[in-house]
């Protein structure tokens, strides 16, 4: 069975079904602004905190490593996307009851019981996300794939925009626990309608090479990195620039810290997270015929550089709350830029493998994460702030070499 312009029309619109309402979810759960604030609430440390970044932002990414072998082996994954997804659904129901019956438990067993959950969230969401990646890339013809990843961000957007409102008025209008037990039960309810989407996804199946055991794995692993020097200067640039997606959090607890930010604040900053990423991704779907991904790749790390370095030179409440601004256009942008260039890369044969080897990219962003709650702990912002600058700027060398020059060849 091959992929036609029906099939892919089709899949194009269960896709987005799927974007619609985990945009709408994603602002009950996001892990910028409120899981981490939650966890403050809850009474957790500096240090606990970046443990919980992350497992939130990397410690799933590293489990593909362990999930690529066995799905590179199925030639259909929807089955496995749909028990991901499900997965992800029970542990919000968990987060809910468990902030529903707070009054009933000390703070030590809510703070360990979250981060049993939200383990189950991220290792839920990095299983589900290779299966994502591999059908969407075999579904959806590529010629359409730039402009999806655009209008998706628009749309998304659009509807994360009004989300956030409603978040807003959830943290302000309800007091700990009751308000972290609505954004939960609410963000269950959206993410279980979202994968109503996956169901009606017309799967192409695939004859990918078998892979048996890990020492087998472990050989076929070595040999790309060898061979595939687009793969390993990729693994390189997500190494690097990665490490952009774990600064908002700890800008929030920079905020909690240094302004005593409550939950009012903390919406705020969502919504100006949220702008960013509107304007941004109707600002790349209206070029996406236009503008290269490399491109994309270096404005990416230019303001994820400018962000704390604005921190650094103006200290200060004032002018704080537009890092989050310019928070939402480095997501919009690494969101659109780095899912195209995986895709530019790979192959449908492929694509599940390499899917999960780049989990290895999540290596320093993930040890960073868990230095950064000891670094702020023991030495404060600015070491970690300019150890952050200095990543970002390794960042530029393998955006230069990395070669995704096919996204031109076949518009």
């Amino acid at each position: 069975m091959k992929l036609n312009k029906q099939t892919s029309k089709h899949n194009y619109y269960a896709f987005l079904w799927h974007a619609v309402f985990l945009a709408l979810a994603i602002n009950f759960m996001d892990v910028n602004t409120i899981i981490p604030v939650m966890m403050l609430d809850a009474g957790c440390t500096s240090l606990q905190l970046g443990i919980l970044i992350a497992i939130m932002l990397g410690g799933g990414n590293i489990a593909q490593l362990l999930f690529a072998p066995f799905l590179n082996n199925q030639s259909l994954k929807k089955r496995y996307l749909l028990g991901g997804i499900n997965a992800r659904v029970f542990a919000l129901g968990g987060m809910s009851l468990l902030f529903y019956f707070s009054s009933h438990a000390n703070d030590g067993f809510i703070i360990w019981f979250i981060f049993i959950l939200i383990s189950l969230f991220s290792l839920s969401g990095a299983f589900a996300n290779i299966n994502y990646v591999d059908i969407f890339g075999k579904s959806i013809l590529q010629e359409k794939r730039k402009a999806f990843f655009s209008i998706k961000q628009v749309v998304s957007s659009i509807l994360v925009f009004i989300s956030a409102f409603f978040a807003k008025s959830v943290l302000s209008e309800y007091n700990y626990p009751i308000n972290y037990t609505l954004l939960f039960v609410i963000a269950a309810v959206l993410l279980a309608i979202a994968s109503f989407g996956f169901w009606k996804i017309k799967e192409i199946p695939t004859h990918n090479s078998k892979i048996d055991g890990l020492k087998k794995f472990s050989h076929i692993v070595i040999q790309e990195l060898r061979t595939n020097k687009n793969l390993r200067n990729y693994l390189f640039l997500i190494n690097t620039q990665g490490v952009s997606i774990i600064l908002m959090p700890f800008l929030t607890l920079y905020a909690k810290i240094e302004f005593d930010a409550g939950s009012h604040q903390v919406g705020n900053f969502l919504l100006l997270k949220v702008i960013g990423i509107v304007v941004t991704g109707s600002i790349i779907f209206y070029y996406s015929k236009k503008v290269k991904y490399k491109y994309l790749l270096y404005i990416t790390s230019t303001i994820a550089i400018l962000i704390p370095l604005s921190i650094l030179i103006l200290p200060g409440a004032t002018l704080f709350p537009y890092v989050f601004l310019a928070g939402g256009v480095v997501f919009s942008i690494q969101s659109i830029s780095i899912s195209g260039v995986l895709l530019e890369v790979t192959t449908n044969e492929n694509r599940a493998l390499y899917t999960g080897l780049t989990g290895a990219g999540s290596i320093l962003p993930v040890i960073f994460s868990l230095l950064g709650g000891w670094i702020i702990t023991e030495f404060g912002f600015i070491l970690f702030f300019t150890l952050f600058i200095f990543i970002i700027f390794l960042s530029f060398f393998f955006i230069y070499r990395i070669d995704c020059e096919n996204e031109f060849e076949n518009r």
